[in-house]
């Protein structure tokens, strides 16, 4: 076994040990529902927002991002900008809401707030849906990295991270995989800051060559060509309405004490966010300054380009070092995303086809291992794509069908549920349809093409009008606790409270 090899395979033993520790340490005996979907509401904001950062931090942001701007140049920078600036809008619109609602799971939130079993079958589905597109990537790319750097089958990375998941998850839930989200993150933070801190001092022949590489027009350009400026609205539509449909983002607000807490939460995560996403850019310039050939867009080789750049640049030991620090940064990263998707489709699938059946926690440990078992088999059996342009397509189905549901649902009364029905099969099938376009590699060549490529510009205001003009032409529909309902969604927990202590002390004059 070569040097690189060996160091990699004990960077990630590590990585999972660690892990695996961190999910121990957590866990005391989770025995109730509460428990295991959102860790009884008590996870303090600081510990919360390196637990999301850990979570949101998936293989498309260590390795995809970095891949993108080595392969496409300046136009890849919109999706470090896209991914925190819709934390930006989750604090300004979503946050306080949503966990003041008091539901475990966006399916629970589209019951209570439009009181219907047809809204929450609707989101259920596009909560798997979504968080299947977003998981199989994960599961994909690690089975790419152990393969290239240390040679094993596709497979066997994909299965180290589906049974440390597994265990992690269905043992302790939501308890379980918070502190163990909240170290990776830092973790992917050193591993990004050591190999990075070598590389910016190391120095190498070819300046001119160097110089030249960096200077292609085609590469600086942020947008070119026919369509670019359609890609561009279309890429920001995706990445900055998106993150509020993830359903492993969602349920973690649930998580929070009260809607202040979320708010405060979001904030560090909005800092933590920041710090992180200067890093990969880095990666990708140099890669396209000292890497011998720039690999083919969109093919999945630039995230694999990157994983071997410390070992091109620095070389000797210390370059194999190097390069498994990274493979222990983008484990981190694989763990701690498929965690919280594993989690979040679970306690969909546990709470409204298992659960009729079983009590609560064994119906969400049974749906873990379903998930899991099903999301691996889907990984081994399908191709793939580069992992950024795959959690692309995840956010536009999210931004195309949860997003408007949360949005509307929170911010005005007139949803219906035949509204919101309406509108997320409109589009989860226009988004999905065009997933499934491209997965295949049956794009269309010109302008369709384009469009299929990207459709969020087109799918999320379809889905947004079609909830607006069903909802108005079923006006009557509304369930009668709406008022309610927006009440609770919009009334601080410490205003609530004084309410309730007036009237006791009322009572009892």
């Amino acid at each position: 076994m070569s040097t690189r090899a060996l160091a990699t395979v004990v960077a990630v033993v590590l990585v999972v040990a660690l892990t695996l520790g961190a999910g121990a340490l957590s866990l005391r005996r989770a025995r109730t529902p509460s428990e295991y979907y959102v860790a009884s509401r008590a996870v303090s904001p600081a510990t919360n927002a390196a637990a999301v950062s850990g979570e949101y931090l998936s293989a498309a942001s260590f390795l995809g991002i970095a891949g993108l701007v080595l392969s496409r140049g300046a136009t890849s920078l919109w999706y470090p900008v896209g991914w925190t600036a819709g934390y930006l809008l989750l604090l300004l619109f979503v946050a306080a809401p949503l966990r003041r609602s008091r539901a475990y799971t966006l399916p629970d939130f589209a019951e209570l707030r439009l009181g219907t079993t047809a809204a929450r079958g609707a989101a259920s589905t596009m909560v798997v849906v979504v968080a299947l597109l977003y998981l199989v990537p994960q599961f994909r790319e690690a089975g790419l990295t152990l393969r290239i750097l240390t040679g094993a089958p596709t497979w066997v990375g994909a299965v180290v991270v589906a049974a440390v998941v597994l265990v992690n998850v269905t043992v302790g839930g939501m308890r379980s995989i918070t502190l163990a989200q909240a170290l990776q993150y830092w973790l992917k933070l050193a591993a990004l800051c050591l190999p990075l801190a070598f590389l910016l001092v190391h120095r190498t022949g070819g300046g001119g060559v160097v110089l030249e590489r960096l200077r292609d027009p085609r590469w600086l350009e942020p947008v070119h060509g026919g369509q670019g400026l359609y890609v561009t609205y279309s890429l920001v539509v995706a990445l900055f309405l998106g993150t509020m449909g993830l359903p492993h983002v969602a349920v973690r607000f649930y998580t929070n004490r009260d809607g202040r807490a979320a708010r405060r939460t979001t904030v560090v995560v909005l800092a933590l966010l920041s710090v992180f996403y200067v890093l990969p850019p880095v990666y990708g310039v140099l890669a396209r300054a000292y890497l011998p050939d720039t690999p083919v867009p969109g093919t999945g080789a630039a995230d694999a380009a990157i994983l071997t750049l410390p070992g091109h640049v620095v070389g000797s030991t210390l370059g194999d070092v190097l390069v498994a620090v990274l493979a222990a940064g983008a484990f981190a990263a694989f763990l701690s995303t498929s965690s919280g998707l594993v989690l979040s489709i679970a306690g969909v699938v546990g709470q409204d086809v298992i659960g009729r059946r079983l009590p609560a926690v064994p119906a969400f440990q049974v749906a873990g291992v379903l998930v899991a078992a099903g999301a691996l088999a889907l990984t081994l059996l399908t191709g793939g794509l580069a992992v950024a342009q795959a959690v692309e397509l995840a956010f536009a189905v999210a931004a195309s069908t949860l997003c408007p549901l949360l949005l509307l649902g929170i911010w005005w009364r007139g949803l219906t549920s035949p509204g919101a029905v309406a509108g997320m099969v409109v589009g989860g099938v226009l988004s999905t349809a065009a997933v499934l376009t491209v997965t295949t590699g049956a794009v269309p060549h010109g302008g369709l093409g384009v469009v299929v490529a990207q459709p969020a510009l087109l799918t999320v205001p379809a889905a947004f009008a079609t909830m607006v003009v069903v909802s108005r032409l079923t006006r009557g529909a509304p369930p009668a606790h709406v008022a309610r309902i927006m009440v609770r969604l919009h009334t601080p927990e410490s205003v609530a409270l004084d309410r309730e202590g007036f009237r006791a002390r009322g009572a009892e004059d």
